[in-house]
């Protein structure tokens, strides 16, 4: 049996329960479950944002049907359909929530692209490969869950190919955030730090990585809990249905901490880019 840190396992228990798993399937349509970018402050359909953020990863990269892609962190697979389907390349995704690869799955028989990508039950700490095996690694929104931020990169630096990308996006804290202010948000997701766009570069760079691109977009985290939290409000007798009161009540708090520490600008968003050294 699989062993997790203390961390990543508070995730697994997380995702792979009937409340969360109910919740992120309604709210975002069971393709994402990561931050969108939002055109409007308002009004922006959540699933729409979200397919926009894979979009945006997709032009920054140069994938064709000879490439092999990794997506740590998967959930339900929505970037690695996109990436195969417009681009031909294969793609693994590595996903700790079981729960969350049976739809995947599901959803990649339903599309017929069972012979292009691979879900894997696992965990990014450990990733389960060997060294030099994929031309790019994408990650949405999911190295903050662990609390071996520094040993996920090593993991990325393992199984990438010299000259390979790596693309990701994560929840982080502005680099100049002052002490204690995030613990509500900590709290809430039961971490004890969170990572910064100056300690993912740093980290990398110590790997040997290059940096390709940092694109900063702090506000699109403030707007894309905004509309999650909107969403909720209008649709409460609906989620109650399939999720309990008592998630539905935390969940609105929860977001209303990142919101808050969002618009105070503790919060830092983004698309890193960086390739690995040849």
């Amino acid at each position: 049996m699989t062993e997790y840190s203390e961390a990543v396992e508070t995730a697994r228990t997380y995702y792979n329960s009937d409340d969360a798993d109910n919740f992120y399937a309604t709210i975002w349509g069971g393709e994402d479950i990561h931050v969108g970018l939002y055109e409007k402050e308002v009004g922006d359909i959540i699933f729409d944002a979200s397919h926009h953020t894979v979009v945006k990863l997709a032009s920054m990269l140069n994938l064709d049907s000879s490439k092999k892609v990794l997506d740590i962190g998967a959930g339900y697979g929505g970037t690695a359909r996109y990436l195969v389907k417009t681009t031909g390349c294969y793609a693994d995704c590595l996903n700790l929530s079981e729960i969350q690869n049976e739809r995947n799955r599901h959803l990649n028989q339903e599309q017929s692209l069972t012979d292009k990508i691979n879900v894997i039950d696992g965990n990014f700490e450990a990733i389960p490969a060997e060294a030099n095996q994929y031309d790019v690694i994408v990650s949405q929104d999911a190295i903050l869950h662990s609390g071996q931020r520094d040993k996920v990169l090593q993991e990325v630096e393992r199984v990438l190919k010299p000259g390979g990308e790596f693309i990701f996006t994560d929840p982080m804290q502005s680099d100049d955030c002052p002490a204690g202010v995030l613990q509500p948000v900590l709290d809430r997701i039961h971490l004890e730090t969170l990572g910064s766009i100056s300690f993912y570069q740093q980290q990398l760079e110590k790997l040997g990585f290059i940096k390709l691109d940092i694109v900063s977009m702090p506000h699109q985290l403030v707007n894309h809990y905004s509309h999650v939290l909107a969403e909720i409000q209008s649709r409460e007798s609906e989620l109650v249905k399939v999720c309990t009161q008592e998630y539905v009540d935390r969940m609105k708090i929860g977001l209303q901490h990142w919101i808050d520490a969002g618009k105070n600008n503790y919060l830092a968003w983004g698309i890193l880019h960086f390739r690995k050294a040849v």
